[in-house]
């Protein structure tokens, strides 16, 4: 039991890290226009939503 409490605060931990990251990603991508490591971020995600939105899941999430 103690086991998946550790695996689960390790999976809780990198989550936070990388909505952490990909919120700075986007506010650098939409700041600073064409930056290398985090270029077309912003149009990812609007792909993503558009994809998901063609085959009716947003709807279903909204």
């Amino acid at each position: 039991m103690k086991a998946l409490a550790g695996f689960t605060a390790t999976v809780k931990s990198l989550t936070n890290v990388v909505i952490a990251l990909l919120g700075l990603g986007i506010v650098v991508s939409l700041l600073g226009g064409n930056v290398p490591f985090v270029g077309g971020i912003a149009d990812n995600i609007v792909g993503l939503v558009q994809g998901l939105g063609d085959a009716g899941i947003v709807g279903l999430i909204a």
